[in-house]
């Protein structure tokens, strides 16, 4: 289905683009997005997406800035919650996040300019969740030698990612026992309670803060 139309400017016919592709990518994948797609999707002519994109690599590239500044957002509210890994939980293992995640994962192993922007964003992506979890972990007396941070950031990383694909394939099995599982985990690690004051824990929000998110802001 196309985009309302409406009285649009230059700005908001590139917008436009922009959500449209991001739409395709999530609804059929990163190879339905051509000029022509995308354009008919927003309601457009195919002229005007090479108006404002040099090339379709331009245009994923726009649509992941737009993404990783959302996630951004998103990623400072988890952090200033009173449970910041459950909500980084919820974040994370967001179906449409999950799913456009791994398209641009799969879209980066056949770009090399696409490759080098997502790997930009999930490594700093990654630092913030392990950071968060040592800074619970000791908060919380939990060993890090038997529960590695960076491990077990990978491990609720890799399963909201295989939920979001499976499901998009209309696979299920498994699929409640895996998430019952990880909030238990996090149940034990970060009980509902109220949050103590922590130097270490304030120091990593501010830092965050001051470091515009976990993403680089242009």
């Amino acid at each position: 289905m196309a985009l309302a139309s409406r009285n649009i400017g230059v700005d908001d016919s590139r917008t436009r683009l922009v959500e449209a592709a991001e739409q395709l990518m999530r609804e059929e994948g990163y190879a339905a997005v051509t000029s022509r797609r995308v354009a008919s999707k927003a309601g457009l002519k195919p002229q005007l997406v090479h108006y404002h994109f040099r090339s379709m690599d331009d245009l994923f590239l726009a649509v992941s800035e737009r993404g990783a500044q959302q996630l951004s957002e998103h990623l400072d509210r988890a952090l200033a919650s009173h449970q910041p890994l459950h909500s980084l939980w919820e974040l994370i293992s967001d179906r449409n996040t999950a799913v456009l995640a791994s398209e641009f994962l799969a879209l980066a192993n056949h770009r090399r300019t696409i490759r080098a922007e997502v790997a930009r964003y999930a490594k700093r992506y990654r630092s913030v969740q392990i950071e968060l979890l040592s800074l619970t972990f000791s908060e919380c007396g939990i060993s890090r030698t038997l529960y590695p941070p960076a491990a077990m950031a990978l491990i609720m990383e890799s399963i909201a990612r295989t939920l979001a694909i499976e499901a998009s394939l209309g696979l299920s099995a498994g699929h409640a026992d895996a998430i019952r599982f990880v909030k238990r985990y996090l149940d034990i690690v970060e009980p509902v309670r109220s949050p103590r004051k922590s130097s270490k824990r304030e120091k990593l929000l501010a830092d965050l803060s001051g470091r515009g998110g976990p993403v680089p802001r242009k």
